[in-house]
């Protein structure tokens, strides 16, 4: 069994469906984007929670799935405030009934596509709670697009206090870290596609190749050299 990861548009808005397969005895670390995830890994289903560093899965080999739910959209489905679950790994039993939960690990444990059917588990639970903070969810796209922190509070009508209140429920953590993380994965993309780094650490928005480099070691705990031949 070989590495390989595809990842696909999702029905739910924003979100991305990806399968990773590794070979046994191997992992593969997952970088901070802004997002939060429902897993699949084990036989269990998981939440992961908004990252401020590289997380390395405790899981090695085998095939795992999930879905990866836009910035700011994951909190309203699930029913928890984005930054309790930072730098973490929740069992989905632990937020949700555990009969429930049950139901659901045999549901995806009997499907043939995983990510699939944690797919129309998200699409289910979407259909029944609140829809995203529409709000928050155009702070993400404004940092996304590299506007800085305080245009984005600006045109957002907040005050600086509110902006990191309403960030922490949203996305886990304050806008300042959300836009250092979606400002590295434009880098990471410009320089998985080709672009040199000096090139990429620039149209990213970093002042330069140095800052790009800081940002990588700050974030990621590796260097961008060492990430992309991993990957």
């Amino acid at each position: 069994m070989g590495h390989s990861y595809e990842e696909r548009a999702s029905r739910l808005d924003g979100a991305l469906l990806w399968t990773l397969t590794l070979p046994p005895g191997a992992s593969r670390p997952v970088l901070p984007d802004g997002c939060m995830d429902l897993l699949w890994i084990g036989g269990r289903l998981l939440v992961a929670g908004p990252d401020t560093r590289a997380q390395t899965p405790a899981a090695t080999g085998g095939t795992f799935a999930g879905v990866r739910f836009a910035p700011g959209t994951a909190p309203a489905l699930l029913g928890v405030p984005a930054h309790e679950l930072r730098d973490r790994r929740v069992a989905l039993d632990a937020l949700w009934p555990g009969a429930r939960v049950r139901e659901l690990t045999e549901r995806v444990a009997s499907a043939a596509d995983p990510a699939t059917a944690l797919e129309d588990i998200a699409l289910h639970r979407a259909a029944r709670t609140a829809p995203p903070d529409p709000l928050m969810r155009s702070v993400a796209a404004r940092l996304d697009a590299g506007r800085s922190v305080a245009d984005t509070a600006r045109l957002a009508g907040l005050g600086a206090r509110q902006l990191h209140r309403r960030s922490l429920k949203a996305f886990g953590y304050g806008p300042k870290t959300l836009a250092r993380v979606l400002r590295l994965q434009r880098a990471l993309a410009l320089v998985r596609a080709g672009t040199p780094y000096a090139h990429a650490a620039v149209a990213a928005g970093c002042a330069d190749q140095a800052h790009l480099a800081r940002e990588m070691r700050a974030l990621a705990g590796t260097t961008l050299t060492a990430y992309l031949d991993g990957a």
